[in-house]
């Protein structure tokens, strides 16, 4: 797979999660910059333990000595040492919930910024591959999930084993022959465990994915270019059945994983109803004997009761483990896509005022089997002005998209200076470019942060001298809130011209040694498209431009047009040698114009 080829692989069904030592690690190393609250976890766990088994010793007390002896001060005592064990275990309960969510609200913190980070590396072929709700399930319903994991889980894990083994102990140093008794039910708790827990993962995992095939729906119809598609082809009702479908089926995978659980559980607590029967059997046999005192069975059964219930959530907690390990399995998916287009060892600034941008026999593909472009060579000269023209598809945008890597070639080389991009530092390369598309994109804020965006320290001088230089300055100015006005999803308040040319002035505003323009002036009327490029003539000058036209009438004075047609450079050279040969650019011209042969007086040039 060439370095062209991002490969990104997700959920396979079929596949089940393996509680691998490897994969226990990899989720404790997110524990570990807590270890210091965990380890207070740890002695609130231990010291509660020993507390809990307090209160069936008192029981037994009271019943086996104060009642018979008709004492009232020890009585009283009893009663009120059980009822300080139950307020200082209530008080350590309360002490360990705020440990625990704040060891797992800081795991759930670390890992959105982690996931956020990573995705920021993938390259823009993984967000045009993936689902639209799938990024946003991940980030949210996934990393959110797992905050359970630490509070019913781990701790779970290490309250239990802690109050199986000091009430295992109380109950064999009080008898051992009914301790042995009591566990003879132990095993009908974990035979059902595995069964139970690769059901439960299963449906998680399916839950799961089918809320990011909801959130698919939601961000795609609700988003605003879905929201007016919907609208404007009356898809409301397809759509709404469409979510209500997703929505049921959702419903279905939960309640399906609520009652497994529930039928599971309901069967432990058959099984725990056994062991007491048989120790008020074997323990009345015994006080008849005048071998046991009624208190120490009263005692022992409550105890008994301790010993079960961890077992039970014991058991259960493989169930939860392969829960969370479906959660951790889906982010861990993401963290292991790596990133193809990352900073290369020994990578240093790139400088790009003033050099040419050099295409050498580039190949790349989307797909490996399926070629967008091969071949692409030619030169940007620094100062002057390249146009790509030819047919949709052809591959113009992709030739673009290249040189700030935000694709990276499958084959051949760009040079900047004669220097490789890919010895450049990622972020000093597209610092030195300027994209302006025809999809105009601005944030739900105000035009002063939109354009901000592309240089914060600007000052609001250097703001309005490049409104000024893009011809926005005086509708800006006339605004009611002027450039505090808020633009609305996606600049919705502004027209397209409008928003155009507020990007165009965040460009002037970064003021980059190399532009490229996609189809940048598409969405202007005849006097604003006039007035930008009167901007670009001035912009353009001692920098490198690269423009993607349609509309030749834009760049009839370019320096060097280049007509891209399936990939491949068809023809190269300036209008007049272009118009005199046969070829796409002559069939576009005069399919432009309707005209056979002539000229236009160009109107974007650098010179």
């Amino acid at each position: 797979m060439g370095p062209g080829h991002a490969k990104f692989k997700f959920d396979d069904d079929s596949r089940s999660t393996q509680l691998s030592k490897a994969l226990l690690l990899r989720i404790f190393n997110y524990f570990t910059p807590y270890w210091k609250p965990a380890l207070l976890v740890v002695g609130v766990l231990c010291l509660s333990a020993v507390l809990g088994l307090l209160p069936p010793i008192l029981i037994q007390q009271i019943i086996d000595r104060a009642l018979p002896e008709r004492s009232m001060r020890l009585l009283a005592i009893l009663v009120l040492a059980s009822l300080a064990t139950t307020v200082i275990s209530g008080l350590l309960g309360v002490w360990q919930n705020y440990l625990n969510s704040f060891i797992s609200q800081h795991i759930v913190h670390d890992m959105k910024n982690q996931m956020y980070r990573h995705l920021q590396r993938m390259p823009l072929q993984f967000f045009s591959s993936v689902r639209q709700g799938e990024v946003i399930t991940r980030m949210t319903s996934d990393i959110s999930g797992i905050q359970g994991v630490f509070n019913s889980t781990i701790v779970n894990f290490a309250s239990n084993l802690f109050v199986l083994l000091t009430t295992g102990a109380a109950l064999f140093l009080m008898n051992w022959k009914l301790a042995l008794l009591g566990v003879i039910v132990v095993p009908l708790f974990i035979l059902p465990t595995r069964k139970m827990g690769n059901m439960r993962w299963k449906l998680a995992k399916q839950t799961q994915e089918k809320f990011a095939e909801q959130n698919q729906v939601i961000q795609e119809t609700l988003s605003l270019s879905g929201y007016l598609l919907m609208k404007l082809f009356t898809r409301e009702e397809q759509e709404y059945r469409s979510f209500k479908r997703t929505n049921a089926e959702a419903t279905q995978l939960q309640i399906r994983e609520s009652m497994a659980g529930r039928w599971f559980m309901m069967a432990l607590t058959t099984f725990t109803s056994i062991g007491p029967m048989l120790i008020y059997l074997y323990g009345g046999y015994l006080f008849i004997q005048g071998e046991l005192t009624v208190g120490t069975i009263v005692t022992f059964v409550a105890l008994l009761g301790r010993l079960y219930s961890p077992v039970m959530q014991m058991t259960n907690l493989y169930v939860d483990i392969k829960r969370s390990a479906a959660l951790f399995e889906r982010i861990f998916d993401y963290f292991d896509m790596e990133p193809v287009i990352v900073d290369q060892a020994g990578s240093g600034p790139a400088l790009a005022a003033g050099k040419d941008i050099v295409f050498q026999n580039v190949g790349f593909a989307y797909q490996p089997d399926k070629p967008a472009l091969h071949g692409v060579s030619f030169t940007a000269a620094a100062g002057t002005l390249t146009a790509l023209v030819g047919p949709s598809g052809a591959g113009k945008t992709t030739i673009t998209n290249l040189i700030p890597r935000l694709y990276e070639a499958s084959s051949g080389r760009i040079t900047i200076g004669g220097t490789d991009i890919r010895e450049f530092t990622l972020d000093s390369l597209r610092s030195q470019i300027g994209l302006v598309t025809q999809d105009t994109y601005l944030f739900n804020g105000t035009i002063r942060e939109n354009l901000l965006y592309a240089s914060p320290d600007a000052t609001a001088d250097d703001v309005e001298d490049a409104c000024r230089a893009a011809y926005i300055h005086d509708f800006i100015e006339g605004l009611p809130e002027g450039y505090d006005t808020v633009v609305g999803n996606r600049g919705i308040k502004l027209s397209g011209g409008e928003k155009q040319r507020i990007s165009i002035a965040r460009v002037l505003l970064k003021n980059p040694p190399v532009i490229i323009m996609d189809e940048a002036t598409s969405s202007l009327d005849t006097l604003s498209e006039h007035y930008i490029q009167e901007a670009m003539r001035g912009l353009l000058r001692n920098k490198t431009g690269i423009v993607i036209a349609h509309r030749l009438s834009t760049i009839i004075s370019a320096d060097h047009i280049l007509v891209v047609q399936n990939g491949s450079i068809a023809q190269e050279g300036v209008h007049e040698q272009l118009l005199a040969e046969e070829g796409i650019y002559r069939d576009l011209y005069e399919k432009q114009f309707g005209v056979k042969d002539g000229a236009t007086t160009g109107i974007i040039t650098s010179k």
